[in-house]
């Protein structure tokens, strides 16, 4: 059984009435914006059998950025709420569509995901263009992100993301995503 779908509208008149807003996504994507109503509780935090946070009797909407996370975890969705669950249709770019307030903070750091993608697509230019060059053996950097990605995608950790975390810009405190986090 799929979660039935609300349009922007209808959650809007669903929250009117106790319903809780989930967002699905992580922490950084959703300090960086979200809809004002949400609490943050991660899908991968779900997986794991984490519902704390989670209330026990109202209904839940879920959403991520696009619908498409949550459309893919909607079975460990259903599982997760005691009472109606629903799927935000669309997520927060449909939310935006119709012209509904979401909160936004600039001044968050990128998604993590796309930090990893700049820096290994960086690494990767810059080796092919020393290699042209210089010499033939910066292939070698090329190499190796491409061997750590496919490492990443296959064993689920990523070296590089690890890295990034602990970088000055990563470690801000007191972020939306801190206080509005369900806790884990």
């Amino acid at each position: 059984m799929s979660l039935p779908t609300l349009t922007p509208e209808a959650t809007l008149d669903r929250l009117a009435r106790g319903a809780v807003l989930v967002d699905v996504r992580p922490p950084d994507e959703f300090a960086r914006e979200r809809i004002a109503q949400a609490c943050c509780a991660p899908l991968d935090r779900l997986a794991r059998g984490d519902r704390a946070g989670l209330p026990p009797g109202a209904a839940v909407i879920f959403y991520c950025r696009s619908g498409n996370r949550t459309r893919m975890g909607a079975a460990l969705l259903e599982t997760c709420a005691a009472g109606e669950a629903y799927i935000l249709d669309g997520g927060l770019d449909a939310w935006k569509r119709a012209g509904l307030p979401v909160q936004a903070d600039p001044g968050q750091p990128l998604e993590l995901s796309r930090q990893v993608q700049i820096v290994a697509g960086s690494l990767v230019l810059a080796g092919t263009i020393a290699s042209a060059l210089l010499s033939p053996w910066f292939l070698l950097l090329p190499g190796f992100v491409g061997a750590g990605l496919v490492f990443a995608g296959v064993s689920g950790f990523c070296g590089l993301a690890r890295v990034l975390m602990r970088m000055p810009w990563n470690r801000r405190s007191g972020d939306a995503a801190t206080s509005a986090s369900v806790q884990s």
